[in-house]
C-alpha cells in the first residue's frame, strides 16, 4: 500500500510539475515574442514616420517651394534652360536639408518633380524622365508614404511626399511631389539582430503583397523573392490583427510566432521561431521529471520491501507531504532525519521539493521581469492638428540657481511653474510639460478667424507678463530671489504623440522648435510671436507688435520675430 500510495504521489507531482512548467514556459516564449514583435515594429514604426517627416521638412521649405511654382509655370520648350539655371538652388537647399537632419539616415538620392510630371531636379543629375504616369508620382500627389524598391543589392526605401505652395490652405491641390530614395541600414538592423530569438529565431517583415522585405535566417535572396502566405500575415492584411500563436511558415515548418500588423504602412513585421526549440526544455523537464521519478520510485519500492513495517510512520509522513506538494504547496518538508534508507529518501524527497519550489520561484520571477519590461513599451496613437504652442523660460536661472540650495532651488521651480501653469488654465489652455525651468503650454485645435479665441490667448501671454509683480510678492514670502522670464507663441500643425498608458500628450514638430528658438530673443519680461501667430494677430487694434531685427535668425531659418505689447491709450483714447 505504500509503494502504491508513493507511486501515485509522486506521478501527479510529476505530471502537475510538468504541465506547469510546460504552460510558464510556452507563456515566457509567447511573451518574448510579443515584446520582441511589439518593441521591433514600434522602433520600425516610428523610423517610418521620422523618414516621412524629414522628407516633409524638405518638401516645406520655402525656396523649393517658390522655385517648383515659378518652373511650373514655365513653358516645355524653355524647360530644359530653366532646370539647368536653377539648379544650383536646388542643390544647396538639398544639402542644406542633408547637413539640417544629418547623414546617418541613409539619404542617397532625390527627386522634385513638378505638378505635370515633369523632373526640376535630381540629385544624380538633369534628367528627362517623365513622372506623369508614374504609380509614386500619382499617389504622392495625395499623401506621403513610403514604399521599397527591389536592387542587385537587396532592395532600398522610397520616401514621397507632396509639395504644396507656401501660401495654401487646407485643401489645396499640391504644386509638385518629392520622391527620395534611401539606404535601409537601419531598418536592417531592427530586423537582423536576432539576440533572444536562440537558434532558430528570425524576425522579418512582409509587404501587403505578400513579399518579404528583409532577409531570411534560412534562405539567401529571400528578398522581394520569397512569397509569405502564413496565419499571422493574413490576419493583419484581412483583417487588420496582430496573431500569436503556433502555425506553419514560410518553410512549412511549425513555429510559435507573433505579428505586429502596421497595415496602414503596408507591412506586417513577424517575429517567430520553431515549435522544436519552444518545446525542447519541456521535452528535457518530462525526461528529467520521469528519471527523477523513476529512481525516486525505485528507492521507496526497496526501503518499503525492506522494512514497511518498522517504518510506517516515517512512510506516512512521507505520503502526507507527498500529497501537500501535489497540490501545489511547495513549501512543504519531511524533516525525517533517521540514518537509514527512509531518511535517505526523505532527504532525496525534502531536495526534489526545494528544487520544484526554486524552480517555481525562478519562474515566477522571470514572468514578473517580462511583465515590467512590457509595462514600461509606449504605444502611440499619432495626429497632426494646428495649435498654439507657448513656452515661457526663466531667464538666467543658471546665475539663480548657483546662490541657492538644492531645496532652494526645488521650491523656486515649484512656485514659478505652478504659478504660470495656473494662468494657463484659467485661460482655458493646456500645460504640456515643464522642461527643467521652462513651461510648454498649448492651446489646441484653435480656429484662427475667431477673433475671441485668438485674443483670449494672447491676454493669457499678456497676463503671465502683467502678473510679474503678484509673482515677485509670492517669491518674496518664501524668502526667494526675484526672477524674469520669456515668453514665446508660434502657430501652426503639431504632431500629438498619445502614450497608451497615460492621459497627458505630448507634442512636436516644426512648430514647437521654433517656438523655442524666438524664446532665445525675447527680451526680459517680454512676449515674442512667429509670423504667423503675427499675421493673424495684425489687426487686433489693442496691441502693437514691434518686428525684432535679427539677422542672423531671418538668414538661417527665415524667422520673422515680434515683440507683443499692450498699447498705452490717453484719457481721449489716443495712443
Amino acid at each position: 500500500m505504500v509503494m502504491i500510495v508513493s507511486v501515485v504521489a509522486l506521478s501527479i507531482t510529476g505530471y502537475l510539475s510538468f504541465n506547469y512548467a510546460d504552460e510558464i514556459l510556452k507563456q515566457r516564449a509567447g511573451d518574448q515574442l510579443l515584446g520582441e514583435s511589439t518593441v521591433r515594429g514600434e522602433t520600425l514604426r516610428l523610423l517610418f514616420e521620422s523618414r516621412i517627416e524629414q522628407n516633409n521638412i524638405l518638401a516645406s521649405d520655402p525656396m523649393i517651394q517658390l522655385l517648383i511654382s515659378e518652373i511650373n509655370e514655365i513653358p516645355k520648350d524653355k524647360l530644359k534652360e530653366i532646370k539647368e539655371l536653377n539648379r544650383r538652388d536646388f542643390l544647396i537647399q538639398v544639402q542644406a536639408f542633408q547637413e539640417l537632419i544629418g547623414f546617418s539616415i541613409g539619404f542617397e538620392d532625390v527627386k522634385i518633380i513638378g505638378i505635370n510630371g515633369e523632373v526640376f531636379f535630381s540629385l544624380g543629375g538633369i534628367t528627362d524622365e517623365d513622372f506623369g504616369e508614374n504609380t509614386l508620382f500619382q499617389k504622392g500627389l495625395k499623401e506621403s508614404f513610403i514604399e521599397f524598391e527591389p536592387t542587385e543589392a537587396g532592395k532600398k526605401m522610397i520616401v514621397v511626399s507632396p509639395v504644396f505652395a507656401d501660401d495654401s490652405k487646407k485643401g489645396d491641390e499640391p504644386i509638385g511631389v518629392i520622391i527620395s530614395r534611401m539606404r535601409t541600414a537601419a531598418i536592417d538592423n531592427i530586423l537582423l539582430n536576432r539576440s533572444g530569438l536562440g537558434e532558430t529565431g528570425e524576425v522579418y517583415i512582409v509587404n501587403n503583397e505578400y513579399l518579404m522585405l528583409s532577409e531570411s535566417r534560412f534562405f539567401e535572396n529571400a528578398v522581394f523573392q520569397q512569397i509569405v502566405d502564413t496565419l499571422g500575415v493574413q490576419k493583419c492584411f484581412s483583417e487588420g490583427q496582430d496573431h500569436l500563436g503556433f502555425y506553419p511558415d514560410y518553410r512549412d515548418t511549425q513555429i510559435y510566432g507573433s505579428s505586429y500588423c502596421a497595415d496602414d504602412l503596408g507591412i506586417v513585421l513577424i517575429a517567430e521561431i520553431d515549435k522544436a526549440e519552444v518545446e525542447k526544455p519541456i521535452d528535457i523537464l518530462q525526461d528529467r521529471i520521469f528519471q527523477t521519478g523513476v529512481a525516486i520510485t525505485i528507492g521507496m519500492g526497496i526501503a518499503a520491501f525492506v522494512i514497511s513495517k518498522s517504518f510506517s510512520r516515517p512512510l506516512i509522513k512521507l505520503k502526507s507531504a507527498a500529497n501537500k506538494i501535489a497540490s501545489g504547496n511547495f513549501d512543504v518538508r519531511t524533516d525525517i532525519r533517521t540514518r537509514d534508507e527512509i531518511g535517505e529518501l526523505s532527504h532525496a524527497f525534502d531536495l526534489m521539493a526545494q528544487k520544484l519550489q526554486e524552480s517555481l520561484i525562478e519562474i515566477k520571477e522571470q514572468e514578473e521581469v517580462i511583465k515590467q519590461q512590457e509595462g514600461i513599451l509606449l504605444k502611440f496613437s499619432q495626429h497632426v492638428q494646428n495649435d498654439c504652442v507657448g513656452v515661457i523660460d526663466m531667464k538666467d536661472s543658471t546665475k539663480i540657481s548657483d546662490k541657492l540650495s538644492d531645496d532652494d532651488i526645488t521650491k523656486l521651480y515649484e512656485i514659478f511653474l505652478n504659478f504660470m501653469a495656473e494662468i494657463v488654465r484659467k485661460h482655458n489652455g493646456e500645460v504640456v510639460k515643464n522642461i527643467g525651468d521652462a513651461l510648454m503650454f498649448r492651446f489646441s485645435n484653435v480656429d484662427p478667424n475667431d477673433s475671441t479665441v485668438m485674443k483670449n490667448i494672447l491676454e493669457c501671454c499678456l497676463s503671465m507678463i502683467e502678473s510679474h509683480n503678484e509673482l515677485k510678492k509670492q517669491l518674496e514670502e518664501k524668502n526667494m530671489p526675484e526672477l524674469d522670464y520669456k515668453i514665446s507663441m508660434t502657430y501652426g500643425s503639431v504632431k500629438v504623440a498619445q502614450s497608451t498608458t497615460s492621459n497627458i500628450s505630448d507634442i512636436f514638430g516644426p512648430t514647437v522648435n521654433r517656438c523655442f528658438k524666438i524664446n532665445s530673443l525675447c527680451p526680459k519680461n517680454s512676449l515674442v510671436v512667429g509670423i504667423n501667430m503675427y499675421e493673424i494677430l495684425k489687426d487686433f487694434p489693442e496691441y502693437e507688435f514691434v518686428q525684432l531685427c535679427v539677422i542672423e535668425m531671418k538668414q538661417k531659418y527665415g524667422y520673422s520675430i515680434f515683440e507683443v505689447r499692450r498699447k498705452i491709450l490717453d484719457s481721449f483714447g489716443a495712443k
